[in-house]
């Protein structure tokens, strides 16, 4: 039964299919990540990055061919916010200075039916730079998942602290393995949303575990699911709010924030979602399945020196 007594919501009794489904989706974005992995953009591979405008909309197929012919196939076209903007991504090349590649390329696209192309911009970023970005992203997700463990456990308890480590481990790999599964391009503003997802997710579990542990001193009941149950469901509106106002917000960027934070919303959207599942199905779930108890949650009675000995001697 979902509902039990005074309108509490039975969480725990759907622990056994989150875990599966849990199970599912992070097998699922292994094997991706294995097999297709990561469509890393400049900001990590390094090469030339050159966005061109055109008076009406561009043929990319045209491009493509054009640049195909002159030596650049591994050139990746894409349109850029409008029909008539042009994104043009190029591998790093020795011994060729930016500004004549760009030259070069904005040569090759002036002669397609699409007209006369002008240069908006250009980037370039050398592979060691790229590479340097790729190890540092990584660093940087797994030193906050330490952090975030020991301050978990100085501040609730250690199977608190398993318990939200696993959930953003949780949602890390699943949201991540999103980008393969879609092969989205993954770039230093998704791996900053990423990290955002991981400040999100566990805010939301601090809530939760907060409130669990406060019910455990409260409540005068024994079964550890129903106090956990009871716990999800006083804060359940909180969390739904707090979702919901967020979702609205990502979903401008997403629509019309532009191709340039398009990764960066596509990642937070799904975070959010993936985030709110990982505190009620992931978080507090292992912390039933490690043995949480009240015993854990009563804080240790510390007598006074002499408290034991009669006021009146």
């Amino acid at each position: 039964m979902w509902f039990k007594f005074k309108n509490t919501i039975n969480f725990m009794s759907q622990a056994k299919l989150a875990i599966f489904l849990s199970a599912a989706m992070i097998i699922g974005s292994i094997v991706s990540l294995s097999v297709n992995g990561l469509k890393f953009g400049l900001d990590f591979t390094g090469g030339t990055l050159i966005e061109v405008g055109y008076d009406k909309a561009a043929d990319l197929s045209e491009i493509r061919g054009q640049l195909d012919a002159n030596g650049f196939s591994d050139a990746v076209v894409q349109h850029f916010g409008t029909s008539s903007d042009v994104l043009i991504r190029l591998a790093p090349r020795d011994a060729v200075k930016p500004e004549t590649l760009s030259n070069q390329v904005l040569d090759i696209v002036s002669t397609t039916s699409s007209g006369e192309a002008e240069m908006r911009r250009i980037e370039f970023v050398g592979p060691s730079v790229g590479e340097e970005l790729k190890e540092q992203g990584g660093l940087a997700m797994l030193v906050a998942l330490i952090c975030i463990l020991i301050y978990v456990a100085f501040r609730f308890e250690w199977r608190f602290a398993l318990g939200s480590v696993l959930a953003l481990a949780h949602d890390v790999t699943i949201t991540v393995g999103l980008f393969s599964v879609l092969g989205i391009e993954f770039d230093l503003t998704v791996l900053a949303a990423v990290l955002a997802v991981i400040g999100y997710s566990l805010n939301d579990t601090i809530v939760v575990f907060d409130r669990i542990r406060e019910n455990f001193r409260k409540l005068r009941i024994d079964d550890v699911a129903e106090i956990i149950n009871e716990s999800l469901t006083q804060t359940l509106s909180r969390t739904t709010i707090t979702s919901l106002t967020t979702v609205l917000v990502l979903l401008a960027l997403f629509f019309k924030g532009g191709a340039l934070i398009h990764g960066f919303a596509t990642a937070l959207l799904f975070g959010v979602f993936i985030g709110t599942y990982s505190s009620i199905f992931v978080a507090s779930v292992a912390a039933l399945k490690l043995g949480i108890s009240r015993e854990d949650m009563i804080p240790t009675v510390i007598e006074k020196e002499g408290a034991d000995q009669d006021p009146l001697m």
